[in-house]
Formats: structure tokens, sequence, C-alpha cells
């Protein structure tokens, strides 16, 4: 409901106690155009990524003094990114390294003369 409807945030019962990083965030927001929908963005981000793991990102994007939503989702997609998979071993190696040659696709296109078009 809340990202379809983001003004809800302003007036709505059940968002007068969140936790104290999220009420400093709905604060700065409320000067910003459009903050409504940033809050509700973060917001959504809460049953994908977990409740702590948002707080943290919202704490940490107040510290650095830039609000907006892209910032905050990156940040908490940061905290709860999983680890690379481990490299394969391998046999293989190279034996030539490739080389960047760009005029190999010129002489593809071949000889034939390019039509100017209007």
């Amino acid at each position: 409901l809340i990202e379809r409807k983001p003004g809800a945030l302003r007036n709505g019962a059940p968002f007068a106690d969140l936790p104290a990083p999220l009420r400093q965030l709905k604060h700065g927001l409320g000067r910003h155009a459009g903050g409504d929908r940033i809050m509700a963005q973060v917001l959504a981000a809460v049953p994908v990524a977990g409740l702590d793991a948002v707080l943290v990102a919202v704490e940490l994007v107040l510290e650095s003094g830039s609000l907006s939503a892209e910032h905050i989702l990156n940040v908490v997609a940061r905290l709860t990114a999983s680890e690379p998979p481990p490299s394969v071993e391998t046999h293989l190696s190279l034996k030539e390294a490739p080389v960047a040659n760009t005029a190999r696709y010129d002489r593809l296109r071949g000889q034939a003369e390019e039509v100017g078009h209007a």
C-alpha cells in the first residue's frame, strides 16, 4: 500500500513508532520533494533485506548526509551481499594473450563503398 500511496506515511498511525534511524530519515526527507516516495522505497526494502540491514544502511547514509533511496539501497545491497564463489583451479592456461586489434574489423567490411544517405 505504501508503494502506491506514499503520502500515507505522513499521517499513518503505524508509522508513528518507527525506529530512531528511520524517524531521522523521515524527518530529513520531509524537506525534499518526493521524500515520501523515497521513504516508501526504503521501507519496501525491509521485507527483502531485513530490518537490521536497512537500519544500519540508513544510519550510514545519515552520517554521509546524502539522502537518496538509491544510496540507501546500494548500502543495503553491499551489507547483505554474499561472498563471491571461490575461483576454480584448472590446468588450462593461455599460450598467447589476446590482443585488442580493431583494424581486423575494418578488413571484414571489405572494400565496399559506403553509401551516403540523406
